[in-house]
């Protein structure tokens, strides 16, 4: 499946147990606005920060707006709105 900026997200059949993992998602101002909405109103948990010790927060990390949760399978969601680094 291809996404915005020719990403591509692959998907593969396994009999080997899914070992939970991290993935960020670089996002536009208004996205960032649209999943923190989603997140909210699903009565999701979410972080501003990966170790989970800002609840229900948002972080303003390299003068972006970033935001971490979990999703069912257990994987660890992250989106940002400014590259890593970006800020100076």
């Amino acid at each position: 499946m291809e996404v915005d900026n020719a990403v591509s997200l692959d998907f593969m059949d396994s009999s080997e147990p899914i070992h939970p993992q991290h993935y960020a998602f670089l996002v536009g101002e208004s996205q960032f606005d649209e999943v923190l909405g989603r997140i909210r109103k699903r009565g999701l948990e979410h972080w501003a920060d990966p170790g989970r010790q800002r609840p229900g927060e948002i972080n303003t990390n390299d003068g972006g707006r970033g935001v971490y949760w979990e999703e069912p399978g257990g994987h660890f969601l992250e989106i940002i709105t400014r590259p890593y680094g970006s800020s100076g």
